[in-house]
């Protein structure tokens, strides 16, 4: 059995423990609702995008621009397949991290010309130790997901499809379906494919009107498309980034419910070694005393 020092400074280290994940716990709790506000508050806007685009493909559907641009002449295996993962800054979040990364290998086995581009400190960590090269990086984009830097990352991407150095575009993100349930997700941002948008034919009745749009459809296009792909690498960043806050409270509370199970444990062992010595001294004592008298 331990000795009351020993149990005591046990005690103490699992108290402190406690203390640390109780704050993580509460951290991350106030980062999500944070995150989901900032998500909500611009989602209208990327959804009135996303709306003008439906309206566009429905009223031509013989567009062809080149952003929709499949490029059939590129059989599967020369086809250049850019990846963005996303994953978190920060360990301590569960398996948020693992499945993500794991979903990146899958996709990049089975792809003979893959590119990465990561997001995240894990990621970075996770690919320079296995020596798979990465093709870009945007830092210091995880734990603080914006439109500026949802921005950058869709102006890099879109030039390199655009140059012809990418054929398709996708990006690895972990989408947090509820509390309970995280589930990794590949997008595919670029080309861009009609079936994504809204079914026209549902839709029949909010396109029963004549638009004209100036100076032409294909202009129109070419400045609505950028804000789209903004807004999608935008929400996949900020659903990747509530996920691992959820993770992270998940595995926070897990922990502050051991050490608290701990703790108890503890506190009994600690009781039982206390009343341990009191009767041994109280025995020494007795048994002295008997002593005494005996003489």
């Amino acid at each position: 059995m331990a000795s009351i020092k020993e149990i005591r400074t046990h005690i103490k280290s699992v108290e402190q423990t406690l203390k640390i994940t109780n704050a993580m716990y509460l951290i991350s709790s106030s980062n999500l609702r944070k995150a989901r506000k900032q998500l909500s508050d611009v989602e209208p806007y990327f959804h009135k995008i996303e709306t003008t685009i439906s309206d566009i493909l429905h009223h031509s559907p013989e567009i062809d621009h080149r952003f929709f641009d499949k490029r059939p002449d590129i059989p599967p295996e020369r086809r250049k397949v850019g990846y963005i993962v996303i994953t978190g800054d920060k360990g301590l979040a569960g398996a948020y991290n693992h499945n993500i990364l794991k979903m990146a290998e899958e996709r990049m086995a089975k792809t003979p010309n893959s590119y990465l581009f990561v997001v995240g400190q894990v990621g970075r960590s996770y690919f320079t130790e296995r020596g798979i090269p990465i093709d870009g990086e945007f830092l210091y984009t995880a734990q603080n997901p914006n439109i500026s830097r949802a921005r950058d990352m869709s102006e890099v991407l879109m030039q390199l499809y655009l140059d012809g150095k990418l054929d398709e575009v996708y990006v690895l993100f972990t989408n947090m379906i509820n509390s309970f349930r995280l589930e990794p997700t590949a997008y595919k941002i670029l080309p861009l494919d009609p079936d994504v948008f809204p079914d026209y034919e549902e839709n029949r009745d909010c396109y029963n009107r004549d638009v004209t749009y100036v100076p032409s459809v294909r202009a129109v296009m070419d400045r609505l498309v950028p804000g789209y792909l903004k807004g999608v690498l935008f929400g996949a960043m900020v659903e990747s980034y509530c996920s691992e806050q959820n993770a992270r409270m998940t595995a926070m509370k897990s922990s502050s419910d051991n050490a608290r199970a701990m703790l108890q444990k503890l506190n009994l062992s600690y009781n039982r070694a206390r009343q341990s010595a009191i009767t041994q001294e109280i025995t020494e004592v007795v048994g002295g005393a008997q002593a005494a008298e005996s003489f």
